[in-house]
């Protein structure tokens, strides 16, 4: 595995997005965390209300990630009938404040891929000037999609943001497909599921705050053997390794057995 320290290569600095990582300065160092959060009628009562309860504990926590030279933002993107954005462009980790969300509608998860796709641009929510981490991009579901996420998935996969981005994403419920959230990161790894509220919890603070620290941290292209590694390499490291943490944590906190879905 890499060794993740140091800084981005010179490679990735280009002000583009067929480059994504590029920036003119590296004087701050940006993170944007995006959260794709189902907000459909499935998800009323009980996953809502524990969902906007953990978001609004989550907050103070993700502020202490990174380092005093990381600029952390957040997006938060809803999805059912329509597909929103809880502020107009991504809000600084010190300044964010959660809006307790509804539940109401379909689950438009193709569109709301198609959406984050065309926000993740130097000409949209990542026109950070100075240096850019990759973003980290948490999905979260109850239920299967309304429509064609496929073809929205395909929109999104071919940004460059998104390739290099550590993705991660959470099943709720019984009706959740980790089989589609495993196309949406790449691995199952990187998928988790909750069945209880206290699960939940859990696990939205574990794959976030993981997440977060891993994203938030510089890269050499190097690894133990000191073999030089490609740019994909090294993110395809990251997102390894945000995986086996996941995974670890997650085997930890295994302990509830009444269903978020018992009684509904």
């Amino acid at each position: 595995m890499s060794n993740i320290e140091n800084t981005v290569p010179d490679s990735l600095l280009d002000f583009d997005d067929d480059d994504p990582l590029g920036a003119t300065s590296v004087s701050k160092k940006s993170l944007v965390i995006f959260f794709m959060i189902d907000t459909s009628a499935s998800m009323r009562g009980k996953k809502m209300g524990q969902l906007n309860t953990v978001m609004e504990e989550l907050i103070p926590e993700i502020r202490r990630v990174g380092e005093a030279d990381t600029d952390v933002k957040i997006a938060v993107l809803t999805f059912s009938t329509d597909v929103k954005w809880m502020y107009s462009a991504p809000v600084s980790i010190e300044e964010f404040e959660w809006a307790r969300l509804e539940a109401s509608g379909v689950t438009s998860m193709g569109a709301a891929f198609e959406e984050i796709s065309s926000r993740m641009s130097r000409n949209s929510f990542l026109n950070s000037p100075s240096l850019s981490f990759a973003p980290v991009i948490f999905l979260m579901t109850d239920g299967y999609p309304s429509d064609d996420y496929k073809k929205g998935l395909k929109t999104l996969q071919a940004n460059s943001w998104y390739k290099f981005g550590l993705k991660a994403a959470l099943g709720i419920g019984d009706e959740a497909n980790d089989d589609v959230l495993a196309e949406f990161t790449g691995s199952p790894d990187t998928v988790v599921h909750a069945y209880t509220g206290s699960q939940l919890a859990q696990m939205i603070k574990i794959v976030a705050v993981t997440a977060s620290q891993i994203g938030s941290k510089s890269m050499t292209l190097s690894d133990e053997s000191n073999k030089e590694l490609s740019e994909e390499d090294v993110f395809a490291a990251k997102q390894k390794l945000l995986g086996q943490q996941i995974q670890e944590l997650v085997s930890q906190d295994e302990n509830n057995t009444v269903s978020f879905d018992t009684g509904w």
